[in-house]
C-alpha cells in the first residue's frame, strides 16, 4: 500500500505519498477521457499508468464508472481539468507566453493542448516525479507542443530561484496554475506561495486556483470515500485525506490577491462549476455540503 504518512521535508516518488495522488488523478483523467461526454481529453493519462505499473491505479482506470470504483463517485476531477484547460487556452490566446504549473505532477498540458509557438511551460515538482514523467513520455515517443522546461524543486524550498535559473522572465506576463496543491500545504506555506506568485508577476499576469473557502472536514471526506469504496476497491485502505493539512486559520488567497491589486473572478465550488459545464453529477449528493469548502477562481493583474 502506498505510504500516506507526512513529515517535515518528506519526499516521494510517483507511487508513494503525495506522488501517488498524481497517479490517481491520471487515472481519473483516463476515466474522463473515455466518457462519451468527456469534458477533457488526456491521451497520455494511460501512458503514465502503464509506465508506473501500479496495479491499483490501472485497476481504477479500468473500472471506469463501474460500481465500487471511487472514481465513479465523482466527476470533479474532470470538471477541474476542463477549468484549468480553459484558463490556459484563454491566457495564451491573450498573448501570455509563460505558463507556470506549480506541483505539476502528471500534468500533460504542454503536450496535449495546442499552444502557440513561443509558449514556454515551466513544470515544478519533486525531481523523481518529473523524471518519471519525462521518461514515460519519451518512451511513448511524444514531444511537447510547447517549449517545456522541468524545474525539479520542492515547493517548500526556494522555488522562485530555481524557476529563474530555468529561464523564467519576471518582466513577462505569466499564467500560473495552482491545481490540486493547496490541501497539501500548511496555512503559512500557502500564504508564502501566493506572496511569491505576486512578487514574480508582471502586469498582465493571470492565475487559476483551486482553493479553500473554509476548513476541510477531513472526517466527512473520509466517510464519503469509505462509502463509495466498496469491497474490491483496488485502493484498499489508502487514505488520501491523511495527506491533507486542515488548518482552520487558512487565509483565502482570493482576498489576498484582491488586496494586492488583482481582479478576481470566482467560479464557485465543484458543484457550481460542474453545472456551468452542464454536469449534474460532479459529486454525490451527500458530498455537496463538503465540497462547498472548495472554491475555484481566476485572478488577473491588469496593466
Amino acid at each position: 500500500m502506498p505510504n500516506s504518512t507526512r513529515s517535515d521535508g518528506d519526499t516521494w516518488t510517483i507511487t508513494t505519498s503525495v506522488g501517488f495522488t498524481a497517479l490517481l488523478v491520471a487515472a481519473a483523467r483516463a476515466v474522463e477521457t473515455e466518457r462519451p461526454d468527456a469534458l477533457a481529453q488526456d491521451p497520455y493519462a494511460r501512458v503514465f499508468l502503464e509506465a508506473a505499473g501500479d496495479p491499483r491505479a490501472v485497476a481504477l482506470a479500468d473500472a471506469g464508472n463501474g460500481a465500487g470504483n471511487p472514481m465513479a463517485a465523482t466527476r470533479h476531477l474532470g470538471v477541474r481539468t476542463r477549468y484549468f484547460d480553459d484558463f490556459t487556452r484563454d491566457a495564451v490566446a491573450a498573448g501570455i507566453q509563460q505558463v507556470v504549473i506549480l506541483a505539476a505532477g502528471l500534468d500533460s498540458r504542454a503536450h496535449r493542448l495546442d499552444l502557440p509557438t513561443g509558449t514556454i511551460v515551466y513544470e515544478l515538482d519533486q525531481p523523481e516525479v518529473l523524471t518519471f514523467k519525462q521518461e514515460a513520455l519519451a518512451t511513448h515517443g511524444t514531444t511537447p507542443a510547447a517549449g517545456l522546461r522541468h524545474v525539479p524543486v520542492d515547493l517548500r524550498n526556494d522555488w522562485p530561484a530555481a524557476l529563474r535559473s530555468a529561464g523564467f522572465d519576471g518582466a513577462m506576463p505569466t499564467a500560473w496554475l495552482v491545481e490540486g496543491l493547496l490541501p497539501y500545504l500548511p496555512a503559512a506555506a500557502q500564504s508564502l506561495l501566493f506572496e511569491r506568485i505576486v512578487a514574480l508577476s508582471a502586469p498582465g499576469s493571470r492565475v487559476a486556483v483551486e482553493g479553500q473557502v473554509g476548513p476541510l472536514d477531513l472526517d466527512g471526506f473520509r466517510a464519503i470515500t469509505e462509502k463509495y469504496s466498496r469491497e474490491g476497491n483496488p485502493l484498499g485502505d489508502f487514505d488520501v485525506t491523511a495527506l491533507f493539512v486542515a488548518d482552520e486559520d487558512r487565509a483565502d488567497p482570493a482576498e489576498f490577491l484582491v488586496a494586492q491589486g488583482w481582479t478576481v473572478t470566482r467560479a464557485g465550488n465543484p458543484v457550481e462549476l460542474g453545472r456551468s459545464y452542464g454536469v449534474r453529477d460532479t459529486v454525490p449528493a451527500d458530498a455537496e455540503l463538503l465540497s462547498g469548502a472548495i472554491g475555484y477562481f481566476t485572478a488577473a493583474l491588469h496593466d
